[in-house]
């Protein structure tokens, strides 16, 4: 099953490395949207209850038993119970395996892996499988595109919420499917790409520029926040770091 699942990814998302034919954008080329349901949103803590990748072609949904109580804050979210994983949900260890050898598979295709607040879910990620014994994608090697850091690096100065449904009405792209892990990670492609072709100053970004530039663009979100938060009187921390937090 593993490796049935790194090569369903490999072959949706398989084609010349990015970097070498430049004929065709990130944008317009093959993306591999991430996404998960969990019981909370400790990153060291939490655990995975639903995950998808999402090629638009060919998309594989886990649906996981985590081993532990899902919180009913965390049911009220996304709709999945107890009683559900526990009669149709993967062991955690054996799904994860399958999530990370899907994710190998595209690194090493040279794919991006397009993520909404992408620092969340690479490191609840990471945890998951260092919890499970299970190796870990080459994270350097991965381009992430994050369409929330995207986002406020074209449109900065924008009101109101930065969410993925406020941020999908805001450039036009549909929501189906909010709170499941696929409808999420289908929605977060569709935004990437908008935002791509949209905005020449990320679209025309090789991805692995971009994952670069999101690394400094995203710890000047940070340090931009937490100066707000001083000002207020707040002496809270934003971690700088993406898209691993650890």
């Amino acid at each position: 099953m593993v490796r049935r699942a790194a090569q369903r990814i490999g072959g949706y998302v398989g084609g010349p490395r990015y970097g070498v034919d430049m004929s065709e954008r990130w944008f317009e080329g093959p993306l591999l949207g991430f996404d998960t349901e969990t019981t909370g949103v400790g990153v060291d803590k939490d655990r995975i209850v639903q995950a998808a990748l999402v090629t638009g072609t060919g998309d594989l949904v886990w649906l996981i038993d985590p081993g532990v109580p899902i919180p009913p804050g965390a049911t009220r979210v996304h709709g999945i119970t107890d009683e559900r994983v526990k009669a149709e949900g993967r062991p955690a260890a054996e799904a994860l395996a399958e999530v990370a050898a899907a994710l190998r598979a595209a690194v090493d295709v040279g794919t991006p892996v397009v993520a909404f607040r992408a620092g969340f879910d690479c490191t609840l990620l990471s945890y998951e499988l260092e919890r499970h014994g299970i190796e870990q994608p080459a994270w350097e090697r991965m381009s992430v595109i994050d369409p929330s850091v995207l986002d406020k690096r074209v449109d900065k100065y924008r009101r109101g919420k930065r969410t993925l449904g406020a941020t999908s009405v805001h450039y036009g792209v549909v929501h189906d499917g909010a709170h499941s892990a696929a409808g999420d990670a289908a929605a977060t492609v569709a935004l990437a790409r908008a935002i791509g072709a949209l905005h020449p100053e990320v679209g025309d970004l090789t991805p692995q520029e971009l994952h670069v530039s999101q690394i400094r663009w995203h710890a000047e979100d940070a340090a931009s926040l937490e100066a707000y938060f001083k000002r207020k009187g707040r002496d809270e921390a934003v971690d700088r770091r993406w898209p691993l937090c650890r």
